[in-house]
């Protein structure tokens, strides 16, 4: 016990607001199942975030047990780390909103996603995309995160969330641990298949453009033989060929190989081989999950006990640093 509370903690979740990606499995769930016995990790299905975009409630519900069951099936231990469903945790929303009135509206207006979505969607867009950001301190804040694994599309996000972290400890004293971004050693951002300058994303209008981690053998062969490449024809990972270095980063994090090895297997042999190559490795991949997930969607009892395990230990804590801030910010406690 002593030897847990010693581990530093880390803290990161998935929305469930679409089908996950082999980009979220190898950007992000690959690298938690390393991290399990190195440290005290917080993995949660975060719905609340999904709702910034209006859901279909049964979809949402579907997708939330097939993300838990995603998480379990690619080797993350419930036994050891805590796995939960965000809104299964009421001290998120309470913190967030004690933490949204010590943010400042031009900090929130300065998000790089707010400022794209709003561009998009004009004077339609909700409240909570603005928020979001403060939702996602809270997520970190409560659970005294040291570490929070990010792509760079979260960076920004972080950097509020300490900003935020440190506005609170300076105005009413030591709260909240500062979080630092955790860089996985091999940190793979893998890019969209059709157009390989942005990242993978399932919100994509061009199936052709990702992988689902539950896509079927003769879907992924059909949609890497599709992947856009070169007519250069060398296997090279350079920026000059973002489809094919792409592929390589695919091939390399699956199969643990250097880039360089992979350059020289298959120097000469241009990019026929070399697909079919990166297609059998993710199937050989992702299979045993897929199967693995099925099996868990279909014993809900299991799921539920797994879920409710999390909440339990995520509510204990979060509501010990939840405790601390209402007291330091004037709030009188509820007589026990």
């Amino acid at each position: 016990m002593e030897n847990a509370e010693q581990k530093k903690v880390i803290f990161s979740g998935i929305q469930p607001s679409g089908e996950l990606t082999l980009g979220n499995y190898l950007g992000a769930l690959k690298n938690w199942v390393k991290l399990q016995d190195e440290y005290d990790c917080y993995y949660c299905i975060v719905d609340m975030h999904a709702i910034t975009v209006r859901q279909e409630p049964k979809d949402l519900r579907r997708r939330t047990l097939e993300v838990l069951a995603v998480y379990i099936a690619s080797g993350i231990d419930p036994e050891k780390n805590t796995i939960f469903i965000q809104s299964h945790v009421p001290a998120h929303a309470e913190a967030a909103w004690i933490l949204n009135c010590n943010t400042y509206m031009g900090e929130l207006s300065r998000m790089t996603q707010y400022k794209d979505k709003s561009k998009r969607y004009g004077n339609n867009i909700g409240a909570g995309l603005f928020n979001y950001p403060v939702l996602m301190a809270a997520d970190i804040l409560l659970y005294q995160a040291d570490l929070v694994p990010v792509g760079g599309d979260q960076k920004q996000h972080l950097e509020l969330t300490r900003d935020i972290a440190e506005r609170f400890n300076n105005a009413y004293s030591p709260t909240f641990k500062i979080p630092e971004p955790y860089i996985p050693k091999a940190g793979a951002k893998i890019m969209d298949l059709q157009d390989p300058t942005k990242k993978m994303s399932k919100s994509s209008d061009n199936p052709n453009s990702y992988i689902l981690v539950m896509d079927s053998p003769e879907v992924i062969r059909k949609k890497i033989s599709r992947a856009v490449t070169d007519s250069i024809g060398v296997v090279r990972f350079s920026d000059e060929q973002p489809g094919v270095k792409n592929l390589i980063t695919i091939l390399s994090v699956i199969k643990g190989k250097t880039i360089e090895e992979i350059e020289k297997e298959y120097e000469g042999q241009g990019y026929a081989q070399f697909k079919k190559d990166v297609a059998e490795a993710i199937v050989e991949e992702l299979e045993p999950i897929q199967t693995k997930v099925k099996e868990l969607i279909s014993n809900k009892e299991y799921l539920e006990s797994i879920y409710k395990k999390g909440a339990e230990k995520a509510n204990y804590v979060a509501n010990k640093t939840l405790r601390k801030m209402k007291k330091k910010i004037g709030f009188i406690p509820l007589a026990k």
